[in-house]
C-alpha cells in the first residue's frame, strides 16, 4: 500500500473567525461544507489540498508547520509584514533562498500555527528586486553550507 497524496492538513484555531479571515483574505482560501464534529470545524481549500481548522483548546506546537506555495511571494511577504505575522525567531534569518533558488519565509496565523510560505525562483534581475524590498533575504548557504545532497533539495510544487 502506498499513500496517494496528503489530502488535509488539521490545526487548532483559538478564534475560529479570525483564523477563517486570515486564511480567506491572504491566501485566497475557499470555504467548502465541512460535517457536524459536536465543536466547530471550518473546512476551507487551498491549491486542491484542504485545510481543517477546529476550535477545541489546544494550543499550537512551536514547530510543527505546514508549508504553502504562492504566486507572489514579494506581494505575501508585504502583506505580512503589514499584519505583523512574519515569525522573526524560526531561523537565523526571516526569509530564505533554498539551494534551488525557490523563496522561503515563515508566518504565524492567529492561532500561533506556523506556516510556511514558498515562492519559485526568481531570475536574478526579479531576485535583486526581491532583495530590495526584502533586506532580510539571505541565501540558506550563507547561513550554513548546503554541501553534498544537501546542494540538491528541492521542494516539490
Amino acid at each position: 500500500m502506498r499513500a496517494q497524496a496528503i489530502n488535509h492538513i488539521s490545526i487548532s484555531a483559538v478564534d475560529m473567525d479570525e483564523s477563517l479571515r486570515f486564511y480567506v483574505e491572504l491566501f485566497g482560501a475557499e470555504r467548502i461544507p465541512s460535517p457536524d464534529f459536536g465543536f466547530r470545524v471550518e473546512w476551507v481549500e487551498i491549491g486542491g489540498v484542504q485545510l481543517h481548522l477546529f476550535q477545541r483548546g489546544d494550543e499550537a506546537p512551536t514547530f510543527h508547520h505546514f508549508g504553502l506555495t504562492v504566486d507572489d511571494f514579494v506581494g505575501c511577504y508585504e502583506q505580512a509584514r503589514e499584519l505583523g505575522v512574519l515569525d522573526r525567531g524560526f531561523f537565523e534569518s526571516v526569509m530564505h533562498v533554498l539551494p534551488d533558488g525557490t523563496l522561503q519565509m515563515y508566518l504565524r496565523d492567529p492561532a500561533g500555527n506556523l506556516v510556511e510560505i514558498n515562492g519559485a525562483p526568481l531570475s536574478p534581475d526579479r531576485l535583486k528586486r526581491a532583495h530590495e524590498v526584502i533586506p532580510e533575504l539571505k541565501q540558506l548557504s550563507s547561513l550554513r553550507p548546503q554541501t553534498g545532497d544537501h546542494g540538491l533539495a528541492k521542494l516539490l510544487g
